[in-house]
């Protein structure tokens, strides 16, 4: 087991560490070439080599001291002093840094190039394909690693060892649930000392549920319901009228001849959610490649937008205030630079994509401040 584990821990350290070296090294040596392409067009031969090596040794410094100073230390902090980095739970330090020492040169270095290019008038390299496709794989290999690594890679999925990370489909609280049928009060009190509390009527079908002190349905003191864990709960056991449903329901609901097309675990679909985040800054990526775009102005908002969408990898997955970033730094720059793009280049992106920056915006502002007002509460407007 011991040694699983290291087995495992090597492996998420070496992909990180990969995550991190990898893409400066390709995009800067693609930076060296134009910049010796430029030279050796401007000057005798000779120049350009001596151009082309010292930016690619200054790469490998950059590295070098970004590991000793930073990464390293920080792992260090993580995983020996772990009590100094008591937040860590709402963010993550290991993606920061890597936006930061990663993804932020390698964006600028992208920038840099095409305004040599524009400057020196060639054209030599956009960028295509690898440069970008490696930034953002990286991307999403950190986020991918901060999220399981601290599940079991063997074994069948459990939903109740999961890692606060990976959400269940298996309910295991109930909230407090309003009674739908009128409370019906209790016989009378036996004495001035013992109140008589009121017992609400069952529903039409329901079996009674007995409770004792220790179990889910106890009150706290100004009444209301405790959260009642479902661990200890029988299958089929219903509160307030309603059934819950409890890993044991789950299972024996996934039987018969197609059971095979109900295989689900949270483990795989940490994989799927962390691509699917970034499909929207991958299009934008992809777009800023274009040779239009890459040598025009245009090309310097689209990566600095993309940049600022990075940062919300920082953020642990399910954090509140993902919904709010994600509209602030991604949605709205992405429609209005999407707008301006099909307007000057013509359908450099599909209309999909600003079609789907509008109609999050759109329902952000609406199911989170219009339906506030008393003009959409028509509950209010009806009391």
């Amino acid at each position: 087991m011991g040694s699983g584990r290291t087995i495992k821990f090597a492996v998420c350290e070496v992909l990180q560490f990969a995550g991190l070296c990898v893409p400066l090294f390709i995009v800067m040596q693609r930076f060296a070439v134009i910049v010796a392409e430029v030279k050796r067009s401007a000057r005798p031969p000779g120049d350009d080599d001596v151009a082309y090596w010292l930016i690619v040794t200054s790469s490998i410094a950059y590295v070098m001291s970004t590991a000793l100073l930073v990464w390293a230390p920080l792992k260090y902090l993580l995983f020996v002093k772990n009590k100094m980095l008591l937040g860590r739970k709402k963010w993550r330090p290991i993606a920061l840094v890597y936006v930061i020492m990663s993804t932020l040169p390698c964006f600028a270095f992208l920038i840099a190039s095409s305004q040599v290019q524009i400057n020196n008038g060639i054209k030599h390299d956009t960028f295509t394909e690898l440069p970008v496709s490696l930034i953002l794989f990286s991307l999403i290999c950190i986020d991918v690693v901060e999220r399981i690594r601290h599940c079991r890679l063997t074994g069948q999925d459990r939903p109740l060892e999961r890692d606060a990370d990976i959400p269940s489909s298996i309910l295991t609280h109930v909230e407090q649930i309003t009674p739908v049928t009128p409370l019906v009060p209790g016989p009378a009190a036996p004495g001035p000392n013992v109140p008589g509390p009121a017992v609400p009527r069952q529903a039409i079908g329901t079996p009674p549920v007995t409770m004792g002190p220790g179990q889910p349905g106890d009150r706290s003191q100004n009444g209301a319901a405790l959260r009642p864990e479902t661990n200890g709960t029988a299958p089929g056991m219903a509160v307030n009228g309603r059934r819950l449903l409890t890993a044991h329901d789950s299972e024996a609901a996934h039987t018969g001849p197609l059971r095979f097309l109900y295989a689900s675990d949270a483990r795989a679909d940490v994989f799927v959610d962390s691509f699917l985040f970034w499909m929207d800054t991958v299009e934008m990526t992809r777009v800023a490649t274009h040779p239009l775009v890459f040598y025009s102005a245009w090309v310097c908002p689209i990566y600095i937008l993309c940049y600022l969408s990075c940062l919300r990898v920082v953020l642990v997955p399910h954090n509140p205030s993902l919904s709010s970033l994600g509209v602030a730094l991604q949605d709205l720059p992405f429609l209005f630079v999407r707008v301006g793009l099909l307007a000057f280049f013509g359908l450099v992106t599909p209309l999909l994509y600003p079609m789907k920056n509008l109609l999050v915006c759109l329902a952000f502002v609406y199911f989170n401040f219009m339906t506030k007002l008393r003009v959409f509460n028509t509950h209010r407007m009806f009391l």
